[in-house]
């Protein structure tokens, strides 16, 4: 066990930084997802629209090597839509499997909560057994497989309430705060000034870009007066929700 533990603490410093480029929230939801992904089980994520959870599921898979993947929950979302189905090829006039966005390493189910229990239900024999039944036909899903599900837990309208069954194949639930830390305050800045955004994996400058990436004026009055802005509107008691940290483009 001891001789873990300076790998895993050197894995989980070099993870947290390689995000941090791109994401801007509590650190503890990075350890969540690693727990996660090497126990294995499947987080769920809650926060108010606006927090970068899909930009951290981004992050993640592409820092860890993991294929992506992302579903859009919705009220007419089939379960064939998770899972695959079979197509009739024309060529050859036979059926073939087309699988569908479950067959990843890390799978993010953005609003899980929008489509009816008969859609979610499709993802409970992929996050306990790690396999679908499509026809008949068993197949395994790839390996680590990890399930990222998204909820707004503001709004209750047009929503479908996770079953109990659902709820805990999921190992763990993080909520994404809005109330901004001073670290987040002051790396909020670098992100929104450049063009185009930091990446977290080795970014190369295309051949066609025609000047270096530009940047708006950075006086320390400006800069201030914004953040302070939307610290004090995440704090206010009359609003409802504040502003999020997805980087804004130019």
């Amino acid at each position: 066990m001891t001789d873990l533990a300076a790998p895993a603490a050197a894995l989980r410093a070099t993870l947290r930084d390689r995000i941090a480029r791109v994401f801007i929230g509590p650190e503890r939801i990075v350890d969540h997802l690693l727990v996660a992904l090497i126990a294995p089980g499947h987080v769920l994520l809650e926060g108010v629209p606006g927090v970068a959870k899909t930009t951290l599921a981004k992050a993640f898979s592409a820092t860890t090597g993991c294929d992506f993947r992302r579903i859009q929950f919705t009220p007419d979302l089939l379960p064939a839509d998770i899972t695959g189905s079979y197509i009739l090829n024309l060529r050859d006039q036979q059926f073939v499997l087309r699988k569908g966005p479950v067959f990843a390493h890390v799978v993010l189910g953005d609003e899980i909560n929008r489509a009816p229990a008969k859609t979610q239900s499709a993802l409970l024999e992929a996050m306990q057994e790690g396999q679908v039944t499509i026809e008949g036909e068993t197949l395994r899903l790839p390996e680590p497989f990890l399930v990222l599900a998204t909820q707004n837990p503001l709004e209750q309208e047009g929503v479908y309430p996770l079953p109990e069954a659902q709820v805990d194949r999921f190992l763990m639930r993080s909520s994404s705060s809005t109330t901004p830390t001073w670290p987040e305050r002051s790396g909020c800045w670098p992100r929104t000034t450049t063009h185009p955004p930091p990446s977290s994996a080795s970014s190369i400058r295309p051949p066609s870009w025609p000047c270096e990436p530009r940047r708006r004026p950075s006086t320390s009055a400006p800069r201030s007066f914004a953040i302070s802005w939307v610290w004090r509107g995440r704090r206010a008691t009359t609003t409802r929700c504040g502003s999020g940290r997805v980087p804004a483009r130019a």
